[in-house]
């Protein structure tokens, strides 16, 4: 199994506009990271339970970030318009901004290396990341994993569509 990560065009640079969504959170390991990216589908039929229509494809949100500890990561899908709190499900916003992105072309485990290019290409770059340090970890303005492919219609993983977007520092 190759864990070179496969793209459709380089790394680069993207203004992204607010984006209302609903989401819910978790603090997990990276062992247990599946734990909170099996909850997608039910926020998706929450949606579908208050009549929202989704914006767009599906995403987790990184917020809190300590790979030898925990994450706070969320569980979202877009939305046109802000939604109630209802539970645990939870609104938000994107926030607008510049973005580094990139589209990595496989199976869901080899995204560990489409980040790090994402990484690497932006230090080379010289591109500073909307992070701020904290006793939990690392804490991001926005870092996205946005699936464009759904499962039920592709299920060759070699084949899923994942767009990275991790928000840069203004200035």
């Amino acid at each position: 199994m190759t864990t070179t990560p496969a793209a459709h065009e380089p790394p680069r640079i993207v203004e992204r506009p607010a984006q209302p969504y609903a989401a819910v959170r978790s603090t997990v390991t990276m062992a247990n990271v599946g734990t909170i990216a099996h909850r997608i589908p039910e926020v998706f039929a929450r949606l579908g339970t208050l009549g929202i229509v989704p914006a767009g494809p599906p995403f987790l949100k990184y917020n809190v970030i300590d790979m030898e500890g925990e994450l706070e990561i969320e569980a979202g899908v877009p939305v046109a318009e802000p939604v109630p709190a209802s539970g645990d499900l939870l609104p938000g916003v994107l926030p607008a901004g510049r973005y580094a992105t990139f589209t990595h072309v496989g199976s869901p485990d080899q995204l560990v290396g489409a980040t790090a290019l994402l990484l690497d290409w932006a230090a080379a770059a010289g591109l500073r990341w909307d992070t701020t340090p904290g006793e939990e970890g690392e804490r991001w303005g926005c870092r996205l994993e946005s699936y464009r492919t759904d499962p039920r219609e592709q299920p060759d993983t070699t084949k899923w569509e994942t767009d990275l977007f991790f928000r840069l520092a203004d200035g």
